[in-house]
């Protein structure tokens, strides 16, 4: 049988650091390359509609490339539309269905069950980064973070250069915690800060 994994937590999580960000934050820088929060907030939208889609199979336009994120696309509903987003994301993945035979997100075909884990990674690591943009405090249950560590120890150096959610590893010390590490795998820096506005 295959394993299905819990996106609750992730998504209850990304859901309260939403709740924390503050209209003026919507211009902030983020960990991700050339992203705003208010460019991620509309990422995290989009993705959470692509991978419910992919949980039930409805393929289409959604599934068939991945999405161009802008805070242009926001609208004046994000605060409400999002959270309901993810939440709907979460509960996709609760199907045994999704999880099992061949499914499509971002034009890449793939089995459901690494869809699922894509779609937990997505909410696990940008939750943090919309976390650490705003200066709202992160964590993570201990088997999202294993799962997300085991798949990121998986992308191979050509995929990290690449670009999208992987970087090139980040060296963390060797205390680091487990989401630390999990981090660093996706390269990004634990401490990383917002650059001051001059």
């Amino acid at each position: 049988m295959t394993e299905m994994l819990d996106l609750d937590p992730a998504a209850r999580t990304m859901t309260r650091v939403i709740a924390g960000i503050r209209d003026d934050q919507l211009t902030a820088r983020t960990p991700c390359r050339d992203a705003t929060v208010g460019d991620l907030l509309d990422h995290i939208g989009g993705l959470s509609v692509a991978f419910t889609a992919a949980a039930t199979k409805e393929l289409g336009e959604i599934t068939a490339r991945p999405p161009a994120p802008s805070a242009a696309n926001l609208g004046d509903d994000w605060r409400t539309r999002i959270p309901a987003q993810v939440a709907a994301l979460a509960q996709a993945w609760h199907d045994p269905a999704a999880w099992t035979g061949t499914t499509q997100a971002a034009g890449l075909d793939l089995p459901g069950r690494i869809a699922g884990l894509v779609a937990l990674d997505e909410l696990v690591i940008h939750g943090w980064d919309l976390a650490a943009a705003v200066g709202l405090p992160y964590t993570c249950d201990d088997a999202a973070v294993a799962a997300c560590t085991a798949f990121a120890s998986t992308v191979t150096p050509e995929q990290r250069a690449e670009g999208g959610l992987f970087g090139p590893v980040v060296e963390v010390p060797g205390d680091a915690s487990a989401l630390d590490r999990l981090l660093g795998l996706t390269g990004r820096d634990p401490s990383w800060t917002p650059p001051r506005e001059n």
